[in-house]
């Protein structure tokens, strides 16, 4: 029996490349997207397999609407992807009080209503599963990602907790940790205006190789799409998927630095309990 999946951001990139997928395979979606016509020849292909809805995450009150309307509308959402976003590219100093602004009521707060919308829903149908689109920056951080990684490492504590929390209901999350993937990511990457200070800087130098195309994309779309709904379908899923050989590498020395930075720390972290328990 096909089942029915809300994804988020449908129209490009990773979102699109999953709603492909979702469709072919026989699979009904709920599609959102900000524009009504993007996904039309999807539309045509599937007819009554898709239901597209215009959403903008960062209307807070739209969200709420367009979920009850959806749930509405379907007898049951098995799998809620919340997808949409985009990258924030800029030295911290460089980003505008409106790119910072727009960038976290996208990718942070319009997740995070997302989510909270679904979830009176999924307890009362009896459970689902929530898949949240992170990065590997969700993990780790390169220079002149800055709002970005915020909004990705929020996100990850956001969805770790209420895991938690929903559990009991039968509610699962998985967050998807993708590497650098060729998608149109790049083009769509919204960039601060450089300062001449920061030219010989990392974050000078990231900025030449996103412009040059130096940036090595290893990741591949349609696999890492294909991991995503391979994990949502599956009986245990990690609560992190990370994808992509760039992904695990950079995530295994973050997290490895880390934890040898915490080991040398014990003692002092030890002498910082109370002296009376």
């Amino acid at each position: 029996m096909p089942k029915t999946w809300l994804v988020t951001g449908a129209s490009s990139g990773l979102g699109l490349e999953m709603a492909r997928q979702l469709l072919a395979k026989g699979e009904k979606l709920v599609a959102t997207t900000r524009r009504s016509d993007t996904l039309s020849d999807l539309q045509q292909q599937y007819g009554e397999s898709l239901d597209v809805v215009v959403l903008d995450l960062v209307d807070t009150a739209g969200i709420q609407t367009a979920i009850e309307s959806v749930f509405k509308r379907h007898e049951r959402i098995d799998v809620v992807v919340s997808n949409a976003g985009y990258g924030l590219f800029g030295a911290a100093e460089e980003l505008t009080n409106a790119q910072i602004d727009q960038q976290i009521a996208t990718n942070l707060t319009g997740s995070i209503h997302l989510i909270r919308a679904v979830l009176p829903h999924l307890r009362r149908q009896g459970g689902g599963r929530i898949l949240q689109v992170s990065s590997e920056g969700g993990q780790i951080a390169y220079p002149s990602f800055s709002l970005y990684h915020a909004t990705k490492w929020g996100i990850e504590g956001f969805v770790e907790s209420v895991a938690q929390e929903v559990a009991p209901f039968g509610i699962t999350f998985i967050i998807a940790e993708p590497g650098p993937t060729a998608t149109n990511f790049g083009s769509n990457l919204v960039q601060a205006d450089a300062m001449d200070v920061y030219a010989e800087t990392p974050a000078g130098d990231v900025r030449r190789m996103i412009n040059d195309g130096s940036f090595v994309l290893k990741g591949d779309a349609t696999r890492t799409v294909a991991a995503m709904i391979a994990a949502a379908e599956s009986a245990a899923p990690p609560l992190r998927l990370t994808l992509g050989s760039t992904a695990y590498l950079s995530i295994t020395q973050a997290l490895s630095t880390r934890l040898a930075a915490l080991g040398a720390q014990q003692d002092v972290a030890n002498a910082a309990d109370r002296q009376d328990l």
